[in-house]
């Protein structure tokens, strides 16, 4: 059967847009090296909801490995495929940085590779706002990011280059997506809105990294969903950035707003900032509105006590998971 592939199926934003895709109607062909960057319940919570689907099929496939992605392709017909998998992360990419060139860059590369014998001719690719370190806000694409601060940045914009070669040489129609501070019910564990969430519900100290000030255009996973699948038309080759708007908040402002959801008090820690961190993160979303006809709809309010409904209903198992 001809449907779509998912790289990443198992993360945070693939598991979400996997489960778009079935939604619609489509056989979602799902990879997935499963590793342990978090811990691993919280991705196969994911893949057992996915499972719950008779049209997904999952295969543990790692991108990393040449041979493997290659041969998923030749034996799979799919119509786009949806780059979601990679390794996230400024902090850890400070202290592992070889992980990053591995996972984001020579996993990039051998999907398009298999994509250049085998097909499909469209693919849609998680790029990120690291990029814009030390650039004015709100962010465009068409500001230069080429002094990347972190490895994880560089991993990404070592992605998107090598993406315009494959577009250039072989015709491939590939939509890059710079996401910004993507957050929801089932997210990552170790970004601020998972670890507020629990620290605060188990009466546990918030660890902040620097004074609490600094701001991210926070985006909703319904929303990032949204626009990832209208990112799969025809468009030659764009970057393009999917956040909520320029509309950034502190972390101190998401802290109040989680205290009030969770009806508690937080008490918070603070710890030296860290390298390649950005102070505040605002997106330009002109182009997506153009392009793409997006635009977010789930403010952080709505956003965050979504989450916090997920935390709640799940919390038996959660209260296990490393932060």
């Amino acid at each position: 059967m001809k449907g779509v592939l998912v790289t990443g199926t198992a993360g945070f934003i693939g598991a979400a847009v996997s489960q778009a895709l079935l939604d619609q109607g489509y056989c979602v062909y799902g990879i997935d090296s499963l590793n342990d960057y978090y811990d691993i319940r919280l991705k196969l919570h994911r893949l057992d909801c996915l499972r719950a689907h008779p049209g997904f099929q999952f295969d543990a496939v790692d991108v990393e490995k040449p041979d493997e992605t290659k041969r998923y392709l030749e034996r799979h017909e799919v119509e786009v495929v949806y780059h979601l998998a990679a390794r996230a992360g400024v902090r850890y990419s400070v202290d592992y940085p070889y992980v990053y060139q591995t996972s984001n860059v020579i996993g990039t590369l051998n999907v398009l590779e298999a994509m250049r014998y085998h097909g499909p001719k469209k693919a849609v690719l998680a790029s990120s706002s690291s990029l814009y370190a030390g650039q004015s806000s709100p962010f465009r694409e068409d500001q230069p990011v080429d002094r990347p601060l972190s490895p994880y940045a560089a991993s990404k914009k070592s992605m998107e280059v090598l993406a315009h070669a494959y577009h250039h040489l072989h015709d491939l129609d590939l939509s890059i997506l710079r996401y910004f501070t993507v957050y929801g019910p089932a997210g990552r564990p170790d970004m601020s809105p998972f670890r507020f969430t629990k620290w605060i519900a188990e009466g546990r100290p918030i660890q902040i990294y620097g004074d609490g000030e600094q701001k991210r255009d926070f985006t909703y996973i319904s929303d990032i969903v949204a626009g990832t699948l209208a990112a799969a038309k025809p468009l030659g080759y764009e970057i393009i950035n999917l956040g909520g708007g320029n509309q950034p908040s502190s972390l101190r402002e998401m802290i109040g707003l989680l205290e009030a959801l969770l009806d508690e008090s937080a008490t918070l820690e603070f710890l030296p900032e860290v390298a390649g961190d950005m102070r505040e993160t605002a997106s330009c979303i002109e182009k997506a509105k153009r392009l793409l006809d997006w635009d977010p709809e789930i403010s952080l309010e709505e956003g965050l006590a979504e989450t916090v409904r997920w935390y709640q209903s799940e919390s038996e198992w959660l209260k296990d998971i490393q932060v």
